[in-house]
């Protein structure tokens, strides 16, 4: 017998796969901040890799946050800081709590290039004041990200090249290899924290670089053997 709903559920938000005309339904978005040591550095942090005294720290988006690669976007509310930071993002196509390191890679579907938008003035106000700093990263369209490559076509990258241009100016360029946590260490240390299930994004980190984007500008955001993204941000 089916439900019956007080009103239509909403739709279920979905990413592109590469070469196939289904798609990627989106249970859940889950980010790791500061995986890149000159990140780290840039925001004024020092970066750790300790699980025992400093674990990975993760913040969520919400999963209608997905934007497709090459729209355009509105100018975020309540902000005149709005970053831009190109990330690895990791698809999962199966879940658990408590995975092994050795078996996380096992439950990668496939990665994307993404964007994590973040309205920085907001984040920061809210770090100085103590509070939670949510809504500086899970607004909406916070979240542009390209094709999913599948892992069996691609395996698991652990170096590459990964960069991002505004309007045809680099802005960040990193490398994989860079990663202070291991996409399989982020998924196990994640799957302590909460069972993960098929549909899950992961946003892997960003590289230094991080910077506005103002109405009018486009960004073009690359991952080496994986796949890019483009967003422009409305006027």
């Amino acid at each position: 017998m089916s439900a019956d709903f007080i009103f239509p559920p909403p739709p279920c938000p979905s990413v592109a796969v590469a070469q196939d005309a289904r798609r990627f339904p989106v249970r859940r978005i889950f980010c790791i901040a500061l995986n890149y040591a000159a990140h780290a550095r840039e925001m004024g942090k020092e970066p750790v890799k300790d699980s025992n005294a400093e674990p990975p720290v993760f913040f969520a988006k919400p999963a209608d946050a997905v934007v497709e690669s090459g729209a355009t976007i509105p100018y975020p509310t309540l902000t005149n800081d709005l970053h831009h930071e190109i990330e690895l993002v990791a698809a999962l196509g199966c879940g658990g709590a408590n995975i092994p390191v050795e078996q996380a890679l096992d439950c990668v579907f496939g990665y994307a290039a993404g964007i994590d938008l973040t309205r920085r003035d907001l984040q920061t106000a809210a770090r100085n004041a103590g509070r939670p700093w949510d809504m500086s990263k899970g607004f909406d369209h916070s979240a542009p990200i390209g094709a999913i490559r599948p892992a069996a076509e691609i395996g698991h990258p652990t170096r590459g090249r990964i960069a991002l241009s505004v309007n045809g100016v680099l802005r960040q360029s990193g490398d994989l290899s860079d990663l202070i946590w291991t996409v399989p260490e982020i998924i196990a240390a994640l799957s302590r924290n909460v069972a993960l299930a098929p549909g899950d994004l992961i946003f892997t980190g960003t590289p230094s670089g991080v910077g506005p984007l103002i109405a009018g500008d486009r960004a073009d955001g690359e991952v080496e053997h994986v796949g890019s993204v483009t967003v422009t941000v409305g006027k």
